[in-house]
């Protein structure tokens, strides 16, 4: 499996685990963007965020394109 492919992968978990935890108890946007210390959502932007910038960088390099 590729690093892509691998990254995708996680990123899929990642978002079907958040929506769970939505679905079941709900999320505030408090919550979200400002998560306390130790909660399931603590670092999940940021490193979803890094994730997907990641995935955008190989897209661009795979095509020879730029951002």
């Amino acid at each position: 499996m590729s690093e892509k492919q691998k990254l995708i992968k996680e990123m899929l978990a990642m978002q079907k685990k958040f929506i769970e935890r939505e679905q079941a108890s709900g999320v505030e946007a408090e919550e979200y963007y400002n998560p306390e210390e130790g909660t399931d959502l603590d670092g999940y932007q940021a490193q979803y965020t890094e994730m997907a910038n990641r995935l955008v960088e190989m897209a661009h390099s795979e095509k020879g394109s730029h951002r």
